[in-house]
């Protein structure tokens, strides 16, 4: 789907390839592997692609055909990375641009990001397994399976996995979906 509508964009904006690749600083085989589906691209491709077309992140993924059901099934779904790499979200529901559902899997010793970060959403976090420090301004909180923490994105922000033997498993909903 990510591919379909940065293509739509880009040609909408009259664009080739390599015009894209110059303005984002992007390669043009990584662009057409992106627009074929060979690829996810990372959060931080994503941003420059918006940033390109005026966009949100958000709207990347929309997809103006949406019936009102939508059926979200595991190796249909899109994935971005998180800023630093570490952590490979997969996108649960379809973007509305109201909301993003995401699912991301922490491995033990890993942080969502090396630094913390903040942007203007909404972030409510549910540990499905393992168990989850999150960093939200100068807090720190440890949740177990089953545990949530809502907090103002706003305030920079991070998560990690201080396990050294068992995996982190979230379920991230963010509104409006991060720019």
């Amino acid at each position: 789907m990510i591919g379909d509508r940065l293509r739509t964009l880009r040609k909408e904006r009259g664009l080739s390839l390599r015009s894209l690749a110059d303005q984002t600083g992007l390669s043009a085989t990584l662009l057409s592997q992106i627009e074929r589906g060979v690829t996810d691209p990372s959060l931080k491709s994503l941003r420059m692609l918006a940033g390109v077309f005026g966009q949100s992140v958000a709207t990347l993924f929309e997809n103006s055909d949406l019936p009102p059901v939508t059926i979200s099934r595991p190796g249909a779904r899109s994935r971005i990375t998180s800023p630093a790499g570490h952590v490979q979200y997969e996108r649960i529901a379809a973007s509305n641009g109201s909301f993003e559902v995401l699912r991301g899997v922490l491995q033990p010793g890993d942080t969502s990001s090396d630094d913390a970060w903040a942007h203007e959403s909404l972030e409510c976090v549910y540990v499905i397994t393992g168990t989850l420090t999150v960093f939200v301004g100068t807090e720190q909180h440890r949740l177990a399976a089953g545990e949530a923490v809502t907090f103002d994105a706003r305030q920079p922000h991070r998560y990690a996995n201080d396990s050294t033997t068992d995996l982190a498993e979230l379920l991230m909903t963010v509104s409006p979906p991060m720019p």
